[in-house]
């Protein structure tokens, strides 16, 4: 064998997750209701995210308060002031 190891991976080698974009899977549907009524509002408006940015901001919100995502200001996510809907 290499000095990589049986496959191919560096000996002592710890990875870092990356800062944004993975975070843990909601192994117990903690957020199933918020995460199904985004979807669907996604599908009745054939994905127009904007359409649904409420239910973005629910779904969002849940998963930072089940710890699910670290927290972070919703400003910082594209939600709040002057990103509202107009009608």
């Amino acid at each position: 064998m290499s000095a990589g190891g049986a496959f191919g991976g560096a000996r002592g080698y710890q990875p870092k997750p990356p800062e944004k974009g993975v975070f843990p899977l909601d192994h117990f549907g903690e957020c199933t209701p918020e995460k199904e009524a985004y979807m669907q509002c996604l599908k009745e408006s054939k994905n127009d995210a904007e359409e649904c940015k409420e239910k973005a901001q629910k779904y969002l919100e849940c998963r930072m308060s089940k710890s699910l995502m670290a927290q972070q200001d919703l400003e910082e996510l594209g939600f709040g002031k002057g990103t509202e809907k107009k009608k």
